[in-house]
């Protein structure tokens, strides 16, 4: 992979006391908090349809007739800024062999012993697992999603095909909440990557500890450990 690869559009570091590094340029916060608002509000209005003791969610919508009505359209929301999410990301995503390794020392990054792990680059393997699970996911939930859509799709398959439709998609919502629950969980596990996606930028330090191979090209030189940053 060439330095190039390993950089996205936006990756900068920007000189100072001490100087930030941009992970995360505001575009792509943006885009970042509209896919995350849209997933939790679908959420919030699918388990109220679906689970009659949590009915009472529905009022965040205005009522039953609005969540069953607004649902939908929110997924169209989600499908729209997630791709764009992806068109973005997907290069840096890519499996590589490093992660096979990174993801063999999982022990070590569990057990506090960080510096043992691999370097990486902008993403780790579970970084990635995390993005390519989603967007399979989410895929599965948008064709399903599609076939019980009564108002506009209702009559386009038979009542079979849509119970499967209606199943498919609650598994993939059951699914898709716990592969949320494990990113946010994960993001405020490693401190410092919650704040990354909310102001933009992370340390020299925090991007020698976590990603020390994109922070090595984005440096553009080579630095043995002895010169690891503050």
């Amino acid at each position: 992979m060439t330095n190039n690869e390993l950089i996205e559009p936006g990756d900068e570091i920007l000189p100072g006391d001490p100087p930030r590094i941009v992970r995360y340029p505001p575009a792509v916060r943006i885009n970042h908090w509209i896919t995350a608002t849209a997933m939790v509000l679908l959420i919030l209005s699918g388990v109220a349809m679906f689970w009659p003791p949590l009915f009472f969610l529905t009022a965040i919508f205005g009522g039953g007739q609005w969540a069953r009505f607004l649902h939908p359209w929110i997924g169209v929301i989600l499908v729209v800024s997630f791709a764009i999410l992806a068109s973005r990301f997907w290069r840096g995503n890519l499996w590589l062999r490093a992660d096979l390794d990174w993801s063999a020392h999982i022990g070590d990054l569990v057990s506090g012993h960080e510096e043992r792990m691999p370097e990486i680059g902008k993403f780790n393997a579970g970084q990635k697992f995390v993005f390519w699970v989603m967007m399979l996911l989410i895929l599965a939930m948008l064709a399903s999603g599609l076939v019980i859509w009564q108002e506009y799709f209702g009559g386009m398959t038979s009542i079979p095909v849509q119970r499967e439709a209606l199943l498919v998609h609650w598994i993939g919502a059951s699914l898709i909440i716990l592969v949320l629950i494990l990113h946010v969980y994960a993001g405020i596990w490693v401190r410092g990557s919650f704040d990354a996606m909310v102001r933009g930028w992370v340390s020299p330090g925090w991007a020698w500890r976590h990603h020390r191979l994109w922070f090595r090209r984005l440096a553009g030189r080579s630095e043995s450990p002895g010169d690891a940053p503050v």
